[in-house]
This record gives structure tokens, C-alpha cells and sequence, in this order.
């Protein structure tokens, strides 16, 4: 399918950058917090928290652990978690958008505003960088779970898929915003579980940067990521193999 290039190395990239596991652990029980609040505690009606439930199984969430969330989330004091975003620049004009859930704004805010400014970036007023980025559906899918690679592809193409990339056992699939519950919908049918599914905000266009430089960019994503309130950070850095290779050089 077209634009496979533009697309290959999402995955690489996500796992890569990816935090550890104790972030992504906390990264899904607040999905799962906000599910419940605003659709509650059965997933069987609760199409956010069966999102939520099965991105924790792909990340190998202990069942306990998602039960507990559940629950407790449905709590009369559970913590009051907001979703908010915030745009700006890294060093050498890199567009970041960040995505936040957080029970205290003034705390997150505050934070966001230190890293870029501790870091030679700058935090810019919402909407001013939010073009550059396009929402798509991103599933991630062990090609293990997957019978007949042509059936699945045709399947998944009159579901809504954009592209389809087979790449080391993993198959990613990305959709159109709008599609991203039909095929959410088709996959459960065809009873097969993502690893993960998520709406993910894609740079339109890449900026290429030297190593060093983009070194430097990649090092503040790391402090945006590393912050508890911090769910998710999207940049329009173009990583490159050598910049891979280079990441890894220096870790």
C-alpha cells in the first residue's frame, strides 16, 4: 500500500523511545480511570474501557492489577484526572505535542514549562502547533495472532486501513481517525487482540536534524516522558537508522 515509507519505522521508533514499564503500567490505569468515570465500570457498554482493558493486556498487565482499577476508579473519591495537551518547541525548531492526564493542572503546567525552558525549547499557546500532526489509529498486531496474511488484509482494508507494514513479526496498522472504532470492531470480530490501539498525533512532514542535535531533542522527550503526568509526546523529528544506532551508542 502507499506510503509504506512514511510509516515503516513507527514501531521502531515507539520502542525505542518507549518508557518503562512502570510508566506504561501507570499510563494505562489512568486510561482506565477516565473510562470508567465518564462511561463506567462494564466494559460490555464501556467501549473507552474495553480499549483500555485490552491495551493493558498487550502490556502484559496482570489481571489483578486491572481489576484493581477498575475498582478503584470506581470509588466515590477516586482521583479527579483531567486530559489536557500542550504544544511547543524543542531545540532547533523540533514541533512537540504533549499529551497529559493529571488530577492537579497548576503542578503539570508548571513542570512543562521548567523542561522546555531548562532545556532550550519553548512552550507555545495551544493550537499553534497542532496542524503539523495528524490523529491516526495505530495497531500494533503480533503477526503470530494472525492466520492468513491475505485475508487479513483484505479484511482490514474494507475496515478502513491506510496502510498495512509487516515488519519484524509485528504488523502495524494505521487508520483514519474516523475508522479508528470500525476497525477496533473488525479486529474483535476476526478475534484478533492488538498488542496495543491507540489514536496517535503523526507529523505530516519530518525534520532531519545531525546527530547531535537531534540527540538533544530526543533528551528532552526523555524528561517529558519521564514525568508521571506526561501519557504521551509526539515530535516531527525524522529518526533516522544512524540516529538510532547513535541513541544507542550513547545509552
Amino acid at each position: 500500500m502507499s506510503g509504506h515509507n512514511k510509516w515503516s519505522t513507527i514501531k521502531r521508533k515507539k520502542g525505542a523511545l518507549d518508557a518503562k514499564r512502570s510508566k506504561i503500567f501507570s499510563r494505562i490505569i489512568k486510561e482506565i480511570s477516565i473510562a470508567v468515570r465518564e462511561g463506567g465500570p462494564d466494559p460490555d457498554g464501556n467501549p473507552a474501557l474495553r480499549l483500555a482493558i485490552a491495551n493493558a493486556k498487550g502490556a502484559n498487565m496482570p489481571k489483578d492489577n486491572i481489576t484493581r482499577a477498575i475498582n478503584k476508579a470506581s470509588e466515590k473519591d477516586a482521583a479527579n484526572f483531567t486530559e489536557v495537551t500542550y504544544e511547543g518547541y524543542a531545540p532547533h525548531g523540533i514541533a512537540l505535542f504533549i499529551e497529559c492526564t493529571t488530577d492537579n493542572i497548576q503542578r503539570t503546567v508548571s513542570n512543562i514549562r521548567v523542561y522546555f525552558n531548562k532545556n532550550g525549547g519553548s512552550l507555545g499557546t495551544k493550537g499553534s502547533l497542532g496542524f503539523l500532526f495528524e490523529r491516526k489509529g495505530v495497531f500494533i498486531i503480533p503477526e503470530d495472532n494472525i492466520k492468513n496474511r491475505e485475508e487479513f488484509e483484505m479484511d482490514i482494508i474494507d475496515a478502513g486501513a491506510e496502510d498495512i507494514i509487516f515488519e519484524d513479526n509485528i504488523c502495524t496498522v494505521i487508520t483514519e481517525m474516523e475508522y479508528f472504532g470500525s476497525m477496533m470492531k473488525k479486529l474483535e470480530e476476526m478475534k484478533i487482540e492488538p498488542e496495543s490501539a491507540s489514536l496517535q498525533r503523526i507529523a505530516k512532514e519530518k525534520v532531519t536534524l545531525d546527530k547531535e542535535s537531534a540527540l538533544k531533542v530526543l533528551k528532552l522527550v526523555e524528561i517529558f516522558e519521564e514525568d508521571d503526568d506526561v501519557q504521551n509526546v509526539y515530535h516531527n523529528l525524522e529518526i533516522t537508522d544512524e540516529i538510532m544506532e547513535y541513541m544507542q551508542e550513547q545509552h
